[in-house]
């Protein structure tokens, strides 16, 4: 008896085997193992597409940065293991297909209807958390979205993989080959996952359409079987209901919902687009909750932003001195810069570097780009790598936003550009997310420039959180500039000038150097966007703990 126990403890006897798999029902389109590949295939790279389109999901919300892709990574392998576990578990205890095939469906709804209630979705979870998280909060609240938004449909897909084991592994002999081409059918799925929809669906109809065309691979997977089988699917059906309200409310590409007044909307291979106009300006944003990447100014004056006080780099580098002076734009954006070296300087020849040539078309159809500005879409350290040209001025506004690409902010980075100026060269720095705080970011940034250039100035862009540097190897570029100030003919652009000489101040270097083998540009990026949302709710979370939820509502009313 003690025997026979153990024996039953250490496994299942062969006419339990033999009984669990007669109460696998007879379906006729799983006799072909082909459609079990197939069914594997598509879930691996659904997988991926969902995975992708998360990540353009939140970035116009949270920002594209290597901590959001961690979150996401990390919170769907959470899932896809979870998922494992009980699609083993359920394909040892009912092993039906039709079980399978139901989850999918039932994945294909949930994944359908995130292009509908998705955004609504983020901006609900902000909004609650912006009043109770302190600290990281793009990092909770991308957590939180992440894990409402797509645990679940991933987690159903997570069980395809066992489940489908326990269909093709009929026999020891072959169960190596088996499970060896299931994984490798989920395997080239999963790459081709990963390419179509960065390189084909998105940049051409859109995140929103991307996860609407895999909620439709996923629904017909489950679709054919049930059909096949003369199966009637609830879960199929509203499978189909889904879809269709997806497509119907969900395959717009508007991340900024409450806006009415865009001029245009839409995504790139790299970014979340939009433009705004009104009688004065045009303004492009690439996140939906953090700031204005260029303005353009339809009187052709200064537009009040940091890109007024950039104009100071020219006359530091002689600009009145000089038949032709060469600037070199790395981040070009809508172009707002080139176009007033163009229209404050007749002598500026203007080059750029914008990775997103989705941008530049904007530039040159909604910001009256100069069409004698030749931009080059590439990355820009790539582009100094590549190019042998010196230039009078470097202007580096690649810190997009809540977005700081490391591999431009290191010593190595800088060093490259020093190498591409002239002797009496000016590197300009736009840091678009200032705070006093000596461990920050921006610390960190400016201590690494001052590695490669001995003469350090800024000064503050009043109004805003921008803060302008001037680097060079020629000394005192205060009276650089206060010397060229008679040879500038407009009276507005002379009074910014002075304000800007007058304002410059040395920075005095510390030792917080960022290299490419360290620059955690993400972690002290999180630590200025913090203290920003902070001082931007300060005020609603104090008229929250004194009037509650009824003092917020006639704020907003008001407004």
């Amino acid at each position: 008896m003690e025997k026979k126990n153990r024996k039953r403890y250490s496994g299942i006897t062969n006419e339990e085997k033999q009984n669990q798999e007669n109460t696998i029902p007879e379906r006729k389109l799983l006799h072909n193992k082909v459609y079990l590949y197939l069914t594997e295939f598509f879930a691996g790279m659904s997988v991926m597409a969902v995975e992708l389109g998360a990540s353009r999901l939140l970035a116009p919300y949270f920002s594209s940065s290597q901590i959001v892709w961690t979150i996401i990574i990390g919170t769907i392998m959470i899932a896809m293991a979870l998922g494992n576990i009980y699609g083993g578990r359920m394909a040892d205890r009912d092993p039906n297909p039709d079980r399978l095939y139901g989850r999918i469906a039932v994945a294909s709804t949930w994944i359908a209807l995130i292009p509908v209630l998705g955004k609504y979705v983020i901006i609900g979870i902000s909004a609650l958390l912006v009043f109770t998280v302190n600290t990281n909060f793009l990092i909770w609240a991308a957590f939180a979205a992440c894990l409402v938004l797509f645990v679940f449909p991933l987690f159903l897909l997570g069980t395809v993989t066992p489940s489908l084991v326990k269909y093709t592994v009929h026999s020891l002999d072959d169960s190596g080959k088996t499970v060896g081409s299931l994984g490798a059918a989920n395997t080239i799925g999963s790459i081709i996952g990963t390419f179509l929809p960065t390189f084909v669906t998105i940049p051409a109809v859109g995140t929103s359409m991307t996860f609407l065309i895999f909620a439709g691979i996923l629904l017909l997977l489950a679709g054919i079987y049930f059909v096949s089988g003369r199966i009637r699917s609830r879960r199929s059906i509203v499978a189909c209901i889904a879809l269709c309200i997806g497509c119907i409310w969900g395959s717009s590409d508007r991340f900024a919902f409450w806006e009415n007044d865009l001029v245009y909307e839409g995504e790139s291979v790299y970014n979340y687009l939009q433009v705004k106009e009104d009688e004065e300006q045009v303004r492009l944003s690439t996140n939906v909750l953090f700031g204005v990447q260029s303005v353009y100014q339809k009187d052709l004056g200064l537009t009040g932003t940091f890109c007024d006080y950039a104009l100071a780099a020219p006359l530091m580098a002689g600009q009145s001195e000089k038949e032709e002076l060469d600037l070199l734009m790395l981040g070009v954006g809508a172009g707002t810069y080139a176009s007033q070296c163009h229209h404050y300087f007749d002598n500026v020849q203007v080059e750029g570097v914008e990775i997103d040539g989705k941008i530049t078309d904007l530039a040159e159809t909604y910001f009256h780009l100069p069409q004698d500005v030749t931009v080059t879409t590439y990355d820009g350290r790539a582009f100094l790598g590549v190019n042998d040209r010196k230039y009078d001025v470097i202007f580096v506004d690649a810190y997009q936003d809540i977005t700081i690409p490391f591999q431009m902010s290191t010593v190595e980075f800088f060093m490259q550009v020093q190498r591409h100026l002239t002797e009496d060269g000016v590197m300009v720095v736009n840091l678009n997310m200032w705070e006093e705080k000596e461990e920050g970011i921006n610390a960190h940034l400016m201590d690494t420039m001052a590695q490669v250039f001995p003469n350090l100035y800024i000064t503050d862009v009043p109004g805003t959180t921008n803060r302008e540097v001037f680097a060079s190897h020629v000394e005192d570029l205060p009276k650089r500039l206060q010397d060229s100030l008679s040879s500038v003919q407009d009276l507005s652009l002379r009074s910014r000038m002075r304000y800007v000489s007058s304002s410059l101040q040395p920075y005095k270097a510390g030792k917080r150097i960022m290299t490419d083998d360290r620059a955690p540009v993400e972690l002290l990026g999180i630590q200025v966007i913090d203290q920003l949302i902070r001082e931007e709710v300060s005020y609603y979370k104090d008229l929250y703990q004194e009037e509650g939820l009824s003092g917020l509502l006639q704020v907003f009313e008001s407004d």
